[in-house]
């Protein structure tokens, strides 16, 4: 559905590059019940937004495509509140979390444009 076939799967790289730096957080977090938590949903949000693009790729329409990129969007948001949980409840210093949390907001803005470009419109998300 992407006019650039190049740039989608530069794309769809970044993302499961991303799933696995967030694979990698998970695996050094405390094994207390907060850290296990934590480890869970990032891993369960962190892992779903490579997929979730798959399929907006293989969309059957431009309404498909938007709706897919925004479950996108929602895991990779969902992502981040999992990483600043991390930060903010002491598990890994704000150092070691920059670089990630900084993809992460990358990723966002891309997407965003994308679901912006694909609507043919300057409206909200």
């Amino acid at each position: 559905m992407g006019a650039n076939p190049k740039k989608a799967e530069e794309l769809q790289q970044r993302l499961v590059n991303f799933a696995a730096r967030t694979t990698r957080v998970a695996k050094v977090l405390p094994r207390t019940e907060e850290g296990r938590y934590i480890c869970v949903q990032l891993m369960r949000s962190g892992l779903a937004a490579a997929p979730n693009y798959a399929e907006a790729r293989a969309a059957e329409s431009r309404r498909d495509f938007i709706h897919k990129l925004r479950i996108v969007l929602k895991e990779l948001s969902e992502t981040r509140t999992w990483l600043e949980q991390i930060v903010a409840n002491g598990l890994l210093s704000r150092d070691k979390m920059t670089a990630i949390i900084a993809e992460n907001q990358e990723l966002c803005w891309i997407v965003a444009a994308s679901i912006k470009t694909a609507r043919g419109s300057g409206g909200p998300i």
